[in-house]
């Protein structure tokens, strides 16, 4: 999902509409919002993709394309958000971290969600972060269905 206008994102409606549910699923897991949720949905997807904090996600497939990241996960793996929501999930990570990732991800699959993850992360440009304290969760539709997953972090760390 690519935004019409990718130096302002919040506003395409399809990118509201995901951040929906990214804070619904949040919310359904956690038990806690991730953000204010008051207002209109433009204004809780302004509200996401402008924290302090980093959130992500991709939608499932074999080989997931992320479809979501605010400007603190832009700013941090260097990129657009046309760009990013082309990216291969993936290649967040280096490829001799991609196992663990994977570990991850199949996890959280089976369980809804995971706290106090760490890992290694990569930028498009090379440089190389720890991320630590890291939820990930399911990203559920409004029939309940599986469709994606998320993480959120505000803690990282760069290696070099």
């Amino acid at each position: 999902m690519v935004a019409e206008d990718s130096s302002n994102p919040p506003t395409h409606s399809e990118v509201v509409a995901y951040t929906q549910l990214l804070l619904d699923s949040y919310e359904h897991w956690l038990k806690v919002p991730l953000v204010d949720r008051s207002g209109s949905a433009q204004e809780q997807a302004h509200r996401l993709f402008h924290a302090p904090f980093v959130a992500v996600s991709h939608r499932l497939s074999d080989d997931p394309i992320l479809c979501y990241g605010n400007q603190t996960a832009l700013n941090l793996w260097q990129m657009d958000f046309a760009t990013f929501t082309q990216t291969p999930s993936r290649f967040t990570a280096e490829p001799m971290h991609r196992d663990e990732r994977q570990r991850l991800l199949e996890a959280t699959q089976r369980d809804g969600h995971i706290r106090n993850y760490q890992g290694i992360r990569i930028a498009s440009t090379g440089r190389r972060f720890r991320i630590e304290n890291v939820i990930v969760w399911n990203v559920l539709d409004t029939h309940g269905a599986v469709i994606g997953q998320a993480a959120t972090f505000a803690e990282w760390v760069f290696l070099d």
